[in-house]
């Protein structure tokens, strides 16, 4: 069921969202019907990792602190 809603914007920001609308292909009542309806989606949707990088996952052990060993490295580098 649609329902009437009444806004109040700025009319630079209308017609600039009226010349993306008609170059989209898309009216603006859909437009701002998307974009609602992207801010209150209430899933969010996580990429699928794949089982064998889930199963590599924490197969490298880690070494001391990373960001201190490449400040060492660049210190010795540029001095």
């Amino acid at each position: 069921m649609n329902t009437k809603l009444t806004l109040n914007v700025d009319q630079s920001i209308v017609e600039e969202a009226k010349i993306y609308a008609s170059y989209n292909k898309v009216s603006l009542s859909k437009l701002v019907e998307n974009y609602l309806q992207s801010l209150t989606k209430k899933e969010i949707k996580r990429k699928r990792i794949s089982p064998l990088v889930e199963s590599l996952t924490g197969v490298i052990p880690e070494k001391g602190d990373f960001k201190k060993g490449y400040a060492d490295y660049l210190a010795k580098k540029y001095s």
